[in-house]
């Protein structure tokens, strides 16, 4: 798998930004992810504007990514940063797994959409996996 940074090309160390509005689960979300991979870096942002400014100075190489966030949306989030990062994986994470959220998700570039009220840690790891080797 390609560790490089997804603009730059630079190899860097592997880093996950989580875009959530919820505190409790974001921070279940980075202990989580953190235990399940130690050489991860997690950053987190709870809106639009904190998510976009930590996308350009953290660089990260995998995002989950709310749907229902303060301000902008997590899927106009998604497009806008799949705008300028195309080959960045970009993870879906909502209460809401209706129909007309998942296609808009993927037509805006998300590479994943988990409903979290089905999240399971093995799925998590695996497809987390699916996109960097650890």
């Amino acid at each position: 798998m390609d560790f490089s940074n997804p603009k730059s090309g630079r190899i860097s160390g592997f880093k996950t930004l989580i875009v959530e509005d919820n505190a409790p689960f974001r921070l279940s979300l980075r202990e989580s992810l953190e235990t399940l991979f130690p050489s991860m870096t997690v950053e987190e942002a709870a809106e639009g504007v904190e998510a976009l400014q930590k996308v350009e100075s953290f660089l990260p190489e995998l995002i989950f990514m709310d749907i229902h966030l303060p301000g902008e949306n997590g899927l106009e989030l998604t497009k806008k940063i799949k705008a300028t990062y195309p080959a960045l994986p970009i993870i879906i994470l909502t209460n809401y797994d209706i129909p007309e959220y998942r296609e808009a998700a993927f037509k805006y570039g998300a590479n994943s959409f988990i409903p979290k009220d089905s999240l399971d840690w093995e799925k998590i790891e695996s497809l987390v996996k699916s996109f960097y080797l650890f």
